[in-house]
């Protein structure tokens, strides 16, 4: 039978290529709902094309080019916020892709794991704001999370086979983002054309400044805790700035695992979808002579102060890593609107999360609250 896929934030970098992946295995997947937040062309381009059951525009604003593009086609339309969290129920959706950027795929992920449905998680704010709880209703539901970042899918293929096989630690990669070689003057006017140039990766424009600030891998960090059951002193950021190993397990007999590959986001897509069975691909291969050179660096905690506000995130925990995110969104919101410089992206993050109350043991009200009073906090900081 064919697994029955329910995009969400299909109009992205993730969904654009999880299309393409669903599409080279017709016979395989089935594409049931397709969703985007404000990009109805894209949309109605993709729906045209695909044919999914059902597709939903969140903003409202845009139902009625949607409708009138599609109203003659087999698909249903909906529209809304409440339909985006509404759709994912749907009793014909088997898994579901959580590609929307930030804050706004909490909820989606939320109702998806109550209604049963395997989450493969390109989404890596949901565990960042909401890890235990996340992780609680996965086990009470009995549903799988299989994550999608290179990185986490990484430590998750090294892992497959070492169940009863104790981890010491993971490394979790990272190239070090256009900035790696300048220094902190140099940073201070950085703009948005050179933070959005990243050497290796083609991801959507949030997801490429936190990669210049290295706030992704303090995320993926917070991310990993809750995906592998890890304490904070088991997760290490290492620069490697070819991005051919993805990450890297270490056993507690000192022994280490490494996926490789070149970086390429269908991979570690379509490993989530058709897990835990690999599918061929026509995917360029990876050659060792391509990369004699293979290199690593320490990460710069000082000049990428991100990192280090993200681990200082991780040991408080409770609703500390909804703050931070919720700083972040709205830091690089303004960074890319020219509204605030570089650095000071990482003032007004580490001001807020001063600024905000500490909840040890948040309940997902308390987490909601969290995530409003740190956003107005870090605007009237940017004011």
């Amino acid at each position: 039978m064919k697994k029955k896929i329910a995009i969400l934030g299909s109009t992205g970098s993730i969904g654009k290529q999880a299309l393409e992946v669903i599409s080279n295995y017709p016979d395989f997947f089935q594409l049931e709902v397709i969703t985007a937040n404000n990009n109805s062309e894209l949309l109605i381009e993709q729906a045209i094309k695909f044919q999914p059951n059902a597709v939903v525009i969140a903003n409202d604003d845009n139902y009625k080019s949607v409708f009138d593009s599609l109203s003659n086609k087999d698909i249903k339309i909906y529209a809304g916020p409440d339909a985006l969290n509404q759709i994912v129920e749907m009793e014909t959706v088997d898994i579901v892709l959580t590609a929307i950027v930030g804050y706004n795929g909490l909820l989606p992920t939320i109702n998806a794991i109550k209604a049963g449905k395997q989450i493969a998680l390109a989404n890596k704010e949901t565990l960042v704001i909401a890890g235990e709880l996340i992780t609680k209703l996965a086990i009470e539901n009995r549903v799988s999370i299989l994550p999608v970042d290179s990185e986490h899918s990484a430590i998750f293929q090294c892992l497959v086979g070492e169940h009863s096989n104790n981890i010491e630690k993971i490394y979790l990669t990272a190239s070090g983002g256009p900035f790696r070689e300048k220094d902190i003057e140099y940073l201070n006017t950085a703009t948005k054309e050179e933070a959005l140039k990243h050497p290796n990766w083609n991801m959507g424009n949030k997801i490429t400044i936190d990669s210049a600030t290295l706030m992704n891998k303090g995320l993926e960090a917070i991310e990993a805790k809750w995906l592998f059951d890890l304490k904070p002193e088991q997760i290490d950021v290492i620069i490697h700035p070819q991005s051919i190993i993805h990450s890297i397990v270490q056993f507690e007999d000192g022994s280490m695992k490494a996926q490789m590959g070149l970086p390429d986001m269908k991979l570690p897509i379509q490993y989530a979808l058709t897990f835990p069975d690999r599918f061929k691909t026509n995917f360029p291969r990876f050659s060792f002579f391509d990369y004699p050179n293979l290199s690593f660096e320490q990460a710069d905690i000082k000049k990428f102060r991100n990192l280090a506000l993200s681990f200082d995130a991780l040991q408080k925990c409770g609703n500390m890593p909804c703050i931070l995110n919720a700083a972040n969104e709205i830091v690089v919101e303004a960074f890319l609107s020219d509204r605030i410089g570089f650095l000071k992206m990482s003032d007004v993050i580490e001001e807020t999360m001063q600024k905000v109350n500490h909840i040890k043991d948040p309940s997902y009200n308390d987490l909601v609250a969290s995530n409003t009073e740190a956003r107005n906090i870090a605007k009237e900081l940017i004011k």
